[in-house]
């Protein structure tokens, strides 16, 4: 019976762990950019000192899903989306350069071009500086250019360039603040190849009603193990009242 208690046992912490990235998922289903969480499990043998005396399964790792969310136009000029691959480089709250697909774009109290959760936007020599403007264009290639205060319509100004960048995916990792940034440490050059579309933002890639469905199904799942837990306790007691009798 400790078999089959540890087995469910395993079963059933799984699935919670599984219901708790699902809601995540789930609870970002409207947020800019964001790139849902998938998980791998694997089954792991009991070492016995004769033999392997049973399996049970651990969670090997949570990873992203890279699969690029719709384009919802919004006709705003500082919202941006990436087209293809590609990032935009942010400055993490921790200093370090990370990445994201938010193009959520705003200026700040002091000048500053930041995301919409206030992360400053890096540009070819760090965070963008936008000058007081009437016009703001970004262009394809991340190139910011304004009509300053009192000039003529005709009158544009480069002020800036947004860092765009394209590391291989499997060398990308999500860190607890939900950037992205590489696993061996390394900042990432600028690729001129990405390229933007204004006037758009990318939403996310979680499709509502496969949450929805998994969320069930993992509630049942969990379920069911704690019922086999049960049965194992149950079966454990009928063992030892037969012993007493006999």
């Amino acid at each position: 019976m400790d078999r089959m208690l540890y087995i469910a046992m395993t079963g059933a912490r799984e699935a919670a762990h599984s219901q708790q990235v699902n809601t995540h998922n789930l609870a970002n289903a409207n947020t800019t950019g964001f790139r849902k969480s998938l998980e791998t499990f694997i089954n792991h043998p009991m070492r016995g000192p004769v033999f392997d005396s049973r399996d049970y399964v651990q969670l090997e790792s949570v990873k992203a899903d890279f699969t690029p969310g719709p384009h919802i136009a919004t006709g705003r000029d500082l919202d941006v989306a990436v087209q293809g691959d590609g990032w935009i480089a942010v400055q993490a709250m921790d200093g370090t350069e990370a990445y994201t697909r938010a193009g959520n774009f705003r200026i700040n109290n002091v000048g500053l071009l930041t995301t919409g959760n206030d992360l400053p936007v890096l540009g070819e020599d760090g965070p963008i500086a936008i000058p007081p403007f009437e016009t703001l264009l970004i262009g394809g290639d991340g190139t910011i250019s304004i009509r300053p205060l009192g000039q003529e319509a005709n009158v544009l100004a480069e002020v800036g360039r947004v860092k765009l960048v394209n590391p291989p995916l499997e060398t990308l990792a999500r860190g607890e603040d939900g950037l992205f940034r590489r696993d061996d440490g390394l900042v990432e050059p600028a690729d001129a190849a990405v390229s933007l579309v204004s006037g758009f933002l990318e939403g996310s890639n979680v499709n509502t009603v496969e949450a929805m469905v998994n969320m069930i199904e993992l509630a049942r799942n969990f379920e069911t193990h704690i019922k086999l837990m049960k049965t194992a306790e149950d079966l454990d007691r009928s063992s030892a009242q037969l012993l007493r009798m006999s």
